[in-house]
Parts: structure tokens; C-alpha cells; sequence
């Protein structure tokens, strides 16, 4: 019952933030999650719950993960495989490297293999929060496309040396060759586990197509287990499950995988996906406020040696400017490696000026899979005492998280305004993947409106087809670009949305009246006015996209 009442309470908070959010306007979403988190868990008779990692990655992180990577744009992402790889594998163990020795040199007592583990635990990022600061709108669309790129793939590469250098303190020793060794296998084993898993679910789904009627729900359930069946196969070899669950979410939509689901099953696993990560991305920074408060009631004695409150600070404080610094010049340096081979190619390098590389390096703003990280270490030694320098990771990470947010949340906005100037492009894009979608229907509907009956006569088919043929007509005119006026296009885009509302309204209308009246019965009225409120919100999305 506490675990539910716990859950429920969970949610409550996620929903509340978002009023919230538009009450302070000045305040972002994920602190104003962390601050509700924060409040709940302050008081000494409110809610506290300790983290188990491991199902915190399985239940949280996989999922979201998964759902982030079916939705991303897999076409920007192989244009952008250099600098995202870049910030994948060459800023990770930059970050670790750098960050570990400033860690030694800030906290002598924390050994240098625990300081390369916090290093490596806040090396991966969290681009929701970045989306959560800013408009995606006012962010350059390639800098937003590595943002999400590198944060689906550096949880992983973090959480591998996590394991690494915590593994080194726990025995003392370290093999740069093993490790090198059993990096490459956790990569390819996550790899493998997720597009084992997609065969898998493919293979399920095409079994289950071969029954008649089955119900779209059973398609998602099979679909929703996916992130979980990757991720406990490449944990179950000692592979990254994160990287599986990423790979899964990279390849369904681009397999069988997804084209087997029927067309009412596809939009329920939408809207179920859309649903979860709105809900996993709130709950993941309201459990971060609720481990707020223990961790700084217990500020470590190790940071408390000069000073109570500036100590802890001002170590927090040079440890969040180390790692923006860390950030900033492996991207500049990247920056002018990708123009060399650019040139040398005779391609187009990216527009990375200095404001874009400085938006690059606050938006590497940490998270959830820091903290999920970090209360991982071992309590315990191999030999039973306290693992070293345990609370001054824990404590040092929760700061750097809060810090970091407080940083973008004030520097970014400015930064990045006005680097975006149109989306003409992609307008453009839109309009010619209309267009050609439009004509494709006409040929289709025309080749049924010409197709002759056995008598000659005009068949039903035909009828409606050339009904349908002269809707897409008109909607291929507005789409022609210079043929009709953009005012004439948004009147007769009016005038069609009022009628189509006004008809939808009389629809519910006489639905009301017959179950009123008894004709028809609550099951029906309520399928009837779903079905209807499935077209209004049709009707509105496509409204909003012309």
C-alpha cells in the first residue's frame, strides 16, 4: 500500500508542476519538479525512499530512453554521426580524465579511482531538461539534434566506466587493456541485446498477425515490453542494458517491426509512448528533489574542514565550471577537426560559431542517470569498511545537478536568442512531402474512379473516389505554392475547420439526445463519442500542421 500510495503521490506531483510552471513563469519545469520533490521529502515524517539503481535504470531510464529514440530524427542524426560519436566517445573519457584529477585535487581524501567514477557517473546528459529550459524553437535544430543525440548514447558510455573505476577502488587494481576489452564488449553486447529484442517482438507481432481479430491493446503490450527485454538481455551477458534499450528505440521504426501494427495499434502505442515519457521525465527529476534533503542534511566532514558553507560551495561551484570548461574546449577542438575534414572532403561543415559552441557547452546539463549513478557506489568495501569518498560523490553530484540547472536556466535563454532566424527549410520540406503525398493519392483514387464496371455504369466506388479526388485536388491548390493567396488559403481553412466543428457538435448532440431518450444504450453512446472525438482531434492536428 506504501509503495502505491508512493506512486500516486508521484504523479500528483508531476500533473502540479505543470500549473505550477505557468504560475512562475521565470522558473523552469525540472526545478520546479525538483523543488516539489524537495518539499515533499523535507520533513522528517514526509516522504523518503531509498533508490535501488539498478531498477530505477530498468523502470525509468530504459523506457524513456526507448520512447526518445523511436521519436528521433534518424535522418539529422546520421548527417550529425561525427560530432554526436565525438561527444559520445571522445568527450566522455575527456570529461573523465579531466574531472577525475580535478576531483583528487579538490578532495585529497576521496581516492583517485572514486574521482574517476564521479567523473565518469556526470559525464552523461539530459537534453529533456534543456528542452524544458528553452523553446526547442529558439535552439538551432542541428545543435538540438546533438543535444539528443549525444544524451541517448552517453549513458551509456558513462555508466560503462562508472563501473570500471568503481570496480578499480573496489580492488585496487586496473588494467587499461581489460577495460578497453570489456568496454568494447559492453557496447557490442548492448548493440546485439537490442536488436535481438526488436527480431524478437517482430517475430511476435507477425505471429500474432496471423490470428484474426486480435485486439490492437495486445499489439502495444507487446510492443511496451521491448526497452524492458533488451535491456535485462544485455544486463543478463554484463552488457549496457541503456545502450540496448536506445538501439531498440533507433531500430523499430525503421524494421517490420512497426509496419505490422495495425493502424489503431500504431496510434494507441503513440499515445501510450507520448504519455509515459511526459510522465517518467517529471517523475525522474521529482525523485531527484526527494533525495535532496538527506543529502544536504548530511553534508560531509571531508568538505566541512575550513568552512561549514563556503567549503562544500565553492567545491561545488569549481567542480560545475571544470566540466563546462571540459565541455567547451573538446568542442572547440572538435569544431575545427570536423572543418579540416570537412574541407578535405569538400563538404559543408557545420555553422558552429562562438555562441553556439558556448549554447553547447551550459546545455550539457545533468541528470537523473547522474544521480541513479552516483547512489550506486557500493556502501561496503571488500573488506567490510565504508567505501571511500561514498557520501562526498553523492553529495558533489546532487550539487553539480542543481548547479548546472540554475546555470543553463539563467545563461542559455539569452544565448541562444536570435541564433534561430526562419524554419524554411523545413517549411518547405513539409510542403513537398504534402504534395507528393497528395498527388500519390490522386493517382491511387484515379485509377479507381476509371476502372469500369461489369456494365459499364458508375460504380459506388467510383462515385466516392471522385469525390475524394476533388477534396485532394483542392488541398494539392493550397499546397501549390503561388497559385492561391496564403489569406485565401487560412479563410477557406477557417470556414472548413467552423463546419467541420459545427457538424461534430450536431453529431454529439443527437448522440446525447438518443441516450437521453433510451434509443441507445451508455456503451454505445460512449464508443460513438469517442469515435467522434477521435475526428475533432484529427480534425485540429491537421489544422495546426497546414
Amino acid at each position: 500500500m506504501h509503495t502505491f500510495t508512493f506512486i500516486l503521490i508521484l504523479v500528483m506531483a508531476v500533473v502540479a508542476s505543470q500549473p505550477l510552471t505557468r504560475l512562475f513563469r521565470i522558473v523552469p519545469l525540472p526545478i520546479v519538479q525538483i523543488a516539489l520533490g524537495a518539499a515533499l521529502a523535507w520533513p522528517t515524517s514526509g516522504f523518503h525512499t531509498k533508490i535501488e539503481p539498478e531498477l530505477f535504470l530498468l523502470l525509468f531510464i530504459a523506457p524513456l530512453l526507448f520512447a526518445d529514440a523511436w521519436e528521433a530524427p534518424k535522418r539529422e542524426y546520421r548527417r550529425l554521426l561525427r560530432p554526436i560519436l565525438s561527444l559520445y566517445f571522445g568527450l566522455v573519457f575527456f570529461t573523465t580524465l579531466g574531472c577525475g584529477l580535478a576531483l583528487h585535487w579538490l578532495v585529497p581524501s576521496m581516492p583517485l579511482p572514486v574521482a574517476f567514477a564521479l567523473a565518469a557517473v556526470l559525464s552523461p546528459t539530459d537534453a529533456v531538461a534543456v528542452s524544458s529550459i528553452v523553446d526547442k524553437e529558439s535552439v538551432p535544430k542541428d545543435l538540438m539534434h546533438i543535444l539528443e543525440g549525444e544524451s541517448l548514447l552517453n549513458d551509456a558510455s558513462g555508466l560503462v566506466i562508472f563501473r570500471f573505476a568503481t570496480a578499480a577502488a573496489l580492488t585496487g587494481s586496473f588494467s587499461l587493456w581489460q577495460a578497453s576489452l570489456a568496454f568494447l564488449f559492453a557496447v557490442a553486447g548492448g548493440i546485439a541485446a537490442g536488436l535481438l529484442a526488436v527480431i524478437v517482438v517482430s517475430w511476435a507481432l507477425k505471429l500474432l498477425a496471423k490470428f484474426d481479430r486480435i485486439p490492437p491493446e495486445a499489439q502495444v503490450l507487446v510492443v511496451m515490453f521491448l526497452p524492458f527485454a533488451a535491456f535485462l538481455a544485455a544486463e543478463a551477458v554484463h552488457a549496457s542494458g541503456v545502450l540496448a534499450a536506445v538501439v531498440a528505440g533507433l531500430t523499430v521504426g525503421r524494421t517490420r517491426t512497426a509496419n505490422q501494427l495495425s493502424v489503431s495499434a500504431y496510434m494507441l502505442a503513440h499515445s501510450f509512448w507520448t504519455m509515459l515519457a511526459f510522465l517518467l521525465n517529471g517523475t525522474l527529476f521529482v525523485v531527484l528533489g526527494l533525495q535532496l534533503p538527506a543529502i544536504i542534511r548530511a553534508v560531509p566532514p571531508a568538505l566541512t574542514s575550513s568552512h561549514w558553507l563556503w567549503q562544500p560551495l565553492g567545491i561545488i561551484v569549481a567542480l560545475t565550471l571544470c566540466l563546462i570548461l571540459l565541455r567547451y574546449l573538446w568542442i572547440t577542438v572538435a569544431v575545427a577537426a570536423g572543418r579540416l575534414v570537412s574541407r578535405l572532403r569538400r563538404e559543408v561543415p557545420l555553422n558552429a560559431t562562438l555562441r553556439i559552441r558556448l549554447a553547447s557547452s551550459i546545455a550539457g546539463v545533468r541528470g537523473a542517470v547522474t544521480l541513479a549513478g552516483v547512489l550506486s557506489l557500493p556502501v561496503l568495501a571488500l573488506d567490510g569498511s565504508p567505501f571511500p569518498g561514498r557520501d562526498v560523490a553523492i553529495f558533489l553530484a546532487a550539487g553539480v545537478i542543481l548547479l548546472w540547472l540554475v546555470i543553463a536556466s539563467v545563461g542559455l535563454p539569452p544565448i541562444v536568442c536570435g541564433l534561430v532566424v526562419g524554419h524554411a527549410a523545413h517549411a518547405t520540406e513539409v510542403r513537398r512531402a504534402r504534395i507528393t503525398a497528395t498527388e500519390a493519392a490522386i493517382a491511387r483514387l484515379e485509377g479507381v474512379a476509371h476502372r469500369g464496371g461489369t456494365d459499364g455504369a458508375a460504380t459506388v466506388d467510383q462515385a466516392v473516389a471522385e469525390g475524394l479526388i476533388a477534396t485532394y485536388r483542392r488541398r494539392l491548390a493550397l499546397l501549390d505554392d503561388g497559385k492561391m493567396p496564403q489569406e485565401e488559403a487560412v479563410t477557406l481553412q477557417r470556414a472548413e475547420g467552423a463546419l467541420r466543428h459545427a457538424a461534430l457538435a450536431a453529431e454529439r448532440e443527437a448522440l446525447r439526445r438518443l441516450l437521453k431518450s433510451g434509443d441507445i444504450d451508455d456503451t454505445t453512446f460512449n464508443a460513438l463519442a469517442h469515435e467522434l472525438a477521435l475526428h475533432d482531434v484529427l480534425a485540429e492536428a491537421k489544422a495546426r500542421s497546414r
